[in-house]
């Protein structure tokens, strides 16, 4: 073995996780792991998601790799610096990778890794196993600290122009059908994941681009279409997450992948997540043709001043119409809502509440806003940020900012609008409605003997 490739997600770790069972396979180590067997290198690939720490311990032990890659994101960050330690422990060149090491490169460093990766993995790795670890100065895309210390920051390495000639995640390499089996068992859907782009052009200030950057680069609907025909032979999945960022950010891409599945017979129900300023009729109605039976919107919040400090580019109102537009068609709308943005007042908080009474979406998930390193959020809000405990103990989740709302607050307030607009839609289902018009009708008619209902 070469490298071995690896994630920390342990699902049977994380209640909340294994409550909601909605996991996927890793794609960016599956990514990774076929960019380099094609190049000839031997790879494996520990697959947390259904297995136990222990099997990580004892799979180092038994083929003592001389590379180990693991992927870090805020989820799984303390996982994977137990793993890091543990695999240096045993001999391996330990390389941490994916979104939140780019920016805590030193602090991985201390933490058991030999070199970060910045930004997309898969040509650093090639370079890092043809030239060996000895020569990373020649390597492209890696932070990693010499022998006196000095920590050292490689020319950044340029992203990969055209994604077609990539192969398609090694999805043979984990076990696809215990995904699937825990898909069906909790929701009676069996769910495969893919992308079709890498990178977001938008600007939200919030948002982390450490992998992909601000660019967007996007396969040919072709390229995709023979991805899902591969998908469905082997794995006959129900439905479908296209987990790109803006899935129909690009209409003329959308309508000829329709078309391109129209003409292979490809059918396969999915969700896939979208902006208010990308949707239109004639998507909408494409999307409705090709099987999307739900599409999330990052709403983020129903007050307009606050969605302009994001810099989300977009209004209430445009996502208002578009979700009443889904409806219509028959696609189910998600929406996700973040409070606590810097500025929000309480006004803004009854002001998103209004919104998601008039929007009506299907289901809405609140989050508390977290400044992400490297982001401009996090810049605007770095003064004012409280870091409790040591970095190893906590993500860039567990920063608190200063002079706003406690915890305390914000769970009260999600709980608040949670409540408030189950009670809405209570009151304007028919029946609801029919119970109050019979209502209205009975008073009016016993009304003049003096009587009246409660």
């Amino acid at each position: 073995m070469d490298i071995l490739l690896a994630h920390g997600y342990f699902l049977n770790e994380d209640p909340k996780e294994r409550k909601v069972m909605r996991p996927y396979p890793p794609l960016g180590l599956l990514y990774l792991s076929s960019h380099l067997k094609a190049k000839g290198f031997d790879v494996g690939v520990f697959d947390a998601t259904f297995r136990r720490r222990e099997e990580f311990s004892e799979l180092l032990r038994r083929e003592r790799p001389p590379a180990v890659g693991l992927s870090c994101n805020l989820m799984t960050k303390g996982s994977a610096l137990s793993m890091m330690r543990e695999a240096r422990a045993c001999g391996a060149f330990v390389i941490a990778g994916g979104p939140d090491p780019p920016y805590y490169a030193e602090e991985y460093l201390a933490c058991g890794a030999d070199a970060v990766v910045v930004g997309e993995g898969e040509r650093t790795l090639e370079d890092l196993l043809q030239k060996g670890m000895g020569g990373l100065d020649a390597i492209q895309g890696l932070v990693y600290r010499e022998a006196d210390g000095r920590i050292v920051r490689t020319p950044a390495r340029g992203l990969i122009e055209d994604l077609d000639p990539q192969p398609f995640p090694d999805r043979a390499a984990v076990d696809i059908a215990r995904y699937l089996q825990a898909w069906r068992g909790r929701h009676g859907v069996g769910a495969v994941s893919l992308i079709c782009s890498r990178g977001c052009p938008y600007t939200c200030a919030w948002c982390s681009r450490s992998v992909y950057g601000e660019t967007h680069r996007r396969r040919s609907p072709r390229n995709v279409a023979d991805e899902v025909e591969r998908i469905v032979a082997d794995y006959r999945p129900d439905t479908l997450w296209y987990a790109d960022d803006v899935f129909t950010i690009h209409h003329r891409w959308l309508f000829d992948y329709a078309n391109e599945l129209k003409q292979r017979n490809l059918y396969v129900p999915f969700e896939c997540i979208s902006r208010a300023d990308r949707l239109n009729e004639p998507v909408i109605r494409t999307l409705a043709d090709m099987g999307c039976n739900r599409l999330w919107i990052g709403s983020e919040s129903g007050s307009q001043r606050v969605l302009d400090a994001m810099d989300r580019r977009v209004t209430v109102e445009q996502v208002r119409e578009m979700t009443r537009l889904l409806g219509r068609y028959g696609i189910q709308t998600g929406m996700f809502i973040m409070l606590g943005y810097e500025g929000e007042e309480v006004e803004d908080l009854e002001a998103t509440v209004e919104h998601l009474k008039r929007s009506s979406p299907d289901l809405f998930l609140t989050t508390v806003s977290y400044p992400i390193k490297g982001t401009p959020y996090y810049k605007t809000v770095e003064d004012r940020i409280v870091a409790r405990g040591a970095w190893a103990d906590r993500t860039d989740r567990d920063l608190e900012v200063g002079g706003r709302h406690s915890r305390r607050f914000y769970d009260f307030a999600a709980r608040w609008m949670q409540g408030e607009v189950a009670v809405h839609k209570q009151l304007q289902s028919p029946r609801r409605s029919f119970l109050r018009l019979a209502k209205g009708f009975v008073n009016a008619k016993v009304g003049r003997m003096g009587m009246r209902l409660s």
